[in-house]
């Protein structure tokens, strides 16, 4: 990640270059006044001369794309997430991108992509999950008793010493020369 600019600071420096250059103050002497470079000022001065002067046209923008769904929409979706895919129509609980993708559709008329679904998901403090995989029907103490009783009968116990071995390598199936 970038690091973060001070916009504001940017902005009010911005200003204070245009008013010196509407009061006719060299470039140069703007830019050493500023703190920026004669290139920046440069820019500046040909900005004011195509608004005709006025500095309230020059002023910061907002970085980046606008977004998509405005502040009461986001609002509304994390709603929406947070009762749940059953009450959003959906036939288990379950939420996927998919899913989410399709509301944003049908409630709001916009659409996501599915990367954009999950920075969206994200910037709205969403982390992704995985669902348990396990029955609910499930028995922990019929499982339990299982492990306790069953499981150790099934399992194999080890050889005794004495017991011959199958291996070629070993000691006793070597036959002694005669």
């Amino acid at each position: 990640m970038g690091t973060k600019r001070d916009l504001e600071s940017i902005e009010a420096r911005r200003m204070e270059g245009l008013r010196l250059l509407k009061r006719k103050v060299s470039q140069s002497e703007v830019a050493h006044r500023v703190g920026v470079t004669r290139q920046t000022v440069h820019i500046w001065a040909r900005r004011l001369a195509q608004a005709a002067g006025a500095i309230g046209k020059l002023r910061a923008r907002p970085l980046g794309r606008p977004r998509r769904l405005s502040e009461e929409q986001r609002a509304g979706l994390r709603a929406i997430l947070l009762t749940g895919a059953l009450n959003a129509g959906f036939p288990t609980e379950l939420w996927t991108i998919k899913r989410v993708r399709a509301v944003i559709k049908e409630r709001f008329d916009v659409e996501y992509s599915t990367v954009g679904c999950w920075r969206l998901l994200r910037n709205l403090g969403f982390t992704p999950q995985k669902p348990e995989k396990r029955a609910t029907q499930r028995n922990e103490e019929a499982i339990a008793h299982w492990k306790r009783k069953t499981w150790p009968a099934l399992k194999k116990s080890p050889a005794s010493k004495g017991a011959r071995s199958s291996s070629s390598t070993s000691r006793g199936s070597r036959k002694s020369a005669p």
